[in-house]
């Protein structure tokens, strides 16, 4: 029964995150911000929701181990299968934003929770630095959005930047969209927290593991197919941007809401101090090598990746 509870839960998450970016995504638009921005802010936050539910279902329920494994775990495969997938598909274009700015931000936000981590706890103190350096970074891309929707509305009437995805839906459509999602989050988070938790007992497992594996497999599912359908669609910058951008909310927002709202913080075992966190940094290395070394050569690169 914990295992269809568990399959339960995933595709209540899955169904919950596209909703919730669908609405996000309709509302973002109709005040008009750029696509661009929504791209890495509202698409790659909102595939991250899943993580972000377990997490503070996880911690809330006294699993605060699970829920720092969850996102240790996520950003591994994010990287390493999604980014290793969706590069098998279509060569990836990497633009010059991702290159000098979001890669070696999600790079010093995995070095500075590492740091944060090395005697096993997230305080709460330390949980709400990356709350307040969430907020920071997400107005950063928004102000950095609306700048280069300016010029770029100025220079050329740029289709991708000015027409927004919805321009007549109302906007109680979007608000109930986001309801949908959000219900189904919470729903589908409580579900296969729960139902991972009873699997876990009976097989002796350790929450740190479960965290890792069944949990961060599961809640990366809406990266998974947002990365492969942009890769499919030829949209190669988006599915980099996806991956980079979801690493970087999962350690701000999920470990810092989760931490935050956990009486006592987060716990990490000695296996996740020691072994995991320097895995997380250096899968984060990694991508800005594969990054750095796929870039568009200068006389090739698109105008419009810029």
């Amino acid at each position: 029964m914990d295992y269809l509870l568990m399959v339960i839960g995933l595709l209540l998450l899955i169904g919950g995150a596209e909703s919730l970016v669908k609405g996000a995504a309709r509302l973002a638009e109709s005040v008009g911000v750029p696509s661009l921005v929504i791209g890495l802010t509202v698409v790659a936050f909102g595939t991250s929701a899943p993580e972000l539910a377990v997490s503070i279902r996880a911690a809330l329920t006294g699993q605060r181990e699970m829920a720092m494994a969850n996102v240790l775990g996520s950003n591994i495969f994010n990287v390493l299968f999604i980014l290793g997938l969706s590069a098998m598909i279509i060569p990836l274009t990497i633009s010059r934003q991702l290159i000098r700015q979001d890669v070696p931000i999600m790079i010093i936000i995995s070095a500075l929770v590492l740091s944060m981590t090395v005697d096993g706890q997230l305080s709460r103190g330390n949980s709400a630095v990356l709350v307040v350096l969430l907020i920071g970074y997400t107005v950063f891309l928004f102000v950095q959005g609306k700048r280069t929707a300016h010029v770029k509305t100025t220079a050329s009437n740029s289709e991708a930047v000015t027409e927004p995805i919805k321009k007549n839906a109302p906007a109680w459509h979007s608000l109930l969209w986001l309801a949908i999602g959000l219900s189904c989050l919470i729903f589908g988070a409580n579900v296969l927290v729960d139902s991972a938790v009873n699997i876990a007992r009976v097989f002796e497992i350790s929450e740190a593991v479960i965290g890792l594996t069944i949990l961060a497999v599961g809640t990366s599912l809406p990266e998974v197919v947002t990365s492969i359908v942009a890769s499919l669609r030829g949209q190669r910058d988006i599915a980099v941007g996806n991956v980079v951008g979801s690493n970087t909310f999962n350690l701000l927002a999920v470990l810092g809401i989760s931490g935050l709202v956990s009486e006592q913080g987060l716990v990490g075992s000695l296996q996740l101090v020691q072994q995991d966190f320097p895995i997380m940094l250096a899968v984060a290395l990694l991508c800005a090598a594969v990054i750095f070394h796929r870039r568009v050569p200068e006389p090739y690169r698109r105008r419009d990746l810029f």
